[in-house]
């Protein structure tokens, strides 16, 4: 391997180094959630994309193992919502393992196809999946999007070195 001069040594290949360098890129917080057999699922994503304006398409990735991932498996629709900076701690339930997600705390009510849709996000789509494609482990979903609301006030929670955060001018 040659290092080009000028730059600190590279490390091979590893899940920590993926880490170390995505925490270093700052994204937008949705949360997306489904439908499950036991009641609402959902979880905090970091991962999710624009794909596809014609049709509108979206896509998120979703851990094999993730306590979500049994409901999205077989889901016809999920609801994506986008986080506002006044959300940092519904953010932190969606990501927490093991938190009660849909209780007292979070405010939501059944939307459109049965979806569980959070109150007071910026914005929320209810979207229908269209597939599910093997990568690593996760899987990424592709969605169609179906209906939705783009006209929450305030502003975008991001997250960026392990932490959430709001923008700055």
């Amino acid at each position: 391997m040659t290092v080009t001069p000028g730059l600190r040594t590279p490390r091979l290949a590893s899940p920590d180094l993926l880490r170390s360098v995505f925490r270093r890129h700052a994204a937008g917080v949705a949360v997306v959630t489904a439908r499950g057999e036991a009641g609402p699922v959902g979880f905090t994503a970091t991962s999710l994309t624009s794909v596809s304006a014609e049709p509108p398409m979206l896509s998120f990735g979703i851990g094999t193992g993730a306590s979500s991932w049994p409901a999205v498996s077989r889901a016809g629709h999920v609801g994506v919502h986008i986080l506002g900076e006044h959300q940092e701690e519904l953010a932190a339930t969606f990501a927490r393992s093991g938190a009660d997600r849909f209780g007292g705390a979070t405010a939501w009510s059944d939307g459109p196809e049965g979806v569980p849709v959070l109150d007071d996000v910026l914005a929320w789509l209810v979207c229908r999946v269209v597939t599910r494609v093997p990568a690593g482990d996760h899987r990424i979903v592709l969605a169609e999007v179906v209906l939705g609301d783009p006209t929450g006030p305030g502003r975008p929670l991001l997250y960026h070195g392990g932490r959430f955060n709001g923008l700055r001018d």
